[in-house]
């Protein structure tokens, strides 16, 4: 190794972002590898590199011992070969010994150009994987390359990312070359067997659709908007409830858009999702009826130790309230975290005791 070789260093520190130090430690410790491989298993050996000129150097402790005793020149050296080296070794030091084997340079040349390769992939799958934690649980856009066992690869910009089928939406297609965007669910670090950092996306996580709107609408991102809660059922339909810090703000028409401008963005993102935007309300009873939408509510009882909540609709909006397979109230009880049981006006009066039936009661107690 040569000046060449240092300039060559210092080019790829500068490039991968590799610390010129940790290369050469990582070429010296290979090197003493290769000496124990190939020379002597049981010396003990130091590599050193000069940082200037680039020679290579190997050095092996050895005890100083009588000159009429050396029995191993690989572990023992004599006291008249010690002083030679230092004239302040005595019996029982351990000498610094230079034990550089001939044609040691070819050796060392091809160690650190594989330690160099070794280093700079790790680096890079490092670097890679630093850029994607930052952009966990949040969105990005990438490219439908293959499906792999019902799993999706996608290209991202700098390396492949995988849409598991758990994350992916029901009936929703993936076709080759079709640009979409992503949640980032979770980014794990490199491991023993695969090739480097392993990005998970997902399709169907609520978040997405909470990071869609923190990109389309200013004042969600600026936080003069709230989401206060979502419930989805990907792929179907999304009920998000919303809060304006500012009352000359309304939070519902921020994130619709004029004309629907912005949520019609969204809902051609999510392949036409449909997305109920709901004003929050800490009230309870407000927020719940809210909840239902497009439904009318009457009344909404609510039983604060069961956390539930009755709510009573006109007859003829019955189904409208449940919606279809009960979509709409399961919707509606997610975004609330509240139980809700929903009747219909004239049931609800059915079950309701008249005031007759409550004065009989009363007579006979």
């Amino acid at each position: 190794m040569n000046n060449e070789f240092i300039n060559a260093l210092e080019q790829i520190s500068l490039d991968k972002g590799i610390d010129k130090e940790i290369l050469f430690e990582a070429i010296e410790s290979s090197l003493v590898t290769a000496c124990r491989r190939d020379f002597n298993p049981s010396q003990n050996v130091q590599a050193r590199i000069d940082r200037d000129n680039g020679k290579v150097q190997i050095f092996a402790q050895k005890e100083v011992v009588e000159d009429e005793v050396v029995e191993d020149e690989t572990l023992q050296i004599s006291l008249s070969d010690a002083l030679s080296l230092n004239a302040s070794y005595e019996v029982g030091d351990l000498a610094v010994v230079d034990v550089t084997p001939d044609n040691f340079g070819r050796i060392a040349a091809q160690n650190a150009k594989q330690v160099v390769t070794q280093r700079i992939r790790e680096a890079e799958r490092e670097m890679v994987y630093n850029e994607y934690i930052a952009k966990e649980q949040d969105i990005i856009s990438g490219l439908i390359l293959r499906t792999e066992k019902r799993m999706v690869i996608v290209e991202l910009e700098k390396t492949e990312a995988a849409l598991m089928q758990n994350d992916q939406t029901m009936g929703e297609e993936y076709k080759h070359g079709e640009r979409m965007t992503f949640y980032i669910s979770e980014v794990k670090s490199a491991s023993k067997g695969n090739k480097g950092a392993q990005v998970i996306l997902s399709r169907n996580h609520p978040e997405l659709v909470k990071r869609l709107f923190e990109h389309e609408v200013t004042e969600v991102s600026e936080g003069i908007v709230e989401i206060k809660s979502i419930a989805r059922e990907a792929g179907s339909r999304t009920k998000i409830a919303v809060h304006s810090n500012e009352e000359d703000v309304d939070p519902v028409g921020a994130c619709v858009g004029q004309n629907g401008q912005r949520v019609n963005i969204i809902v051609d993102e999510l392949g036409g999702e449909k997305i109920d935007i709901i004003k929050w309300d800490e009230d309870p009873k407000v927020f719940i009826a809210a909840a239902l939408s497009p439904s009318k509510v009457i009344d909404v009882i609510l039983d604060e130790e069961e956390h539930s909540a009755t709510v009573i609709v006109p007859d003829y909006q019955l189904s409208l309230a449940i919606g279809k397979e009960g979509q709409n109230a399961r919707l509606a009880a997610k975004l609330t975290n509240w139980r809700i049981d929903i009747k219909s006006e004239t049931s609800a009066e059915l079950e309701e005791p008249s005031q007759e039936t409550l004065e009989e009661a009363s007579q006979e107690e």
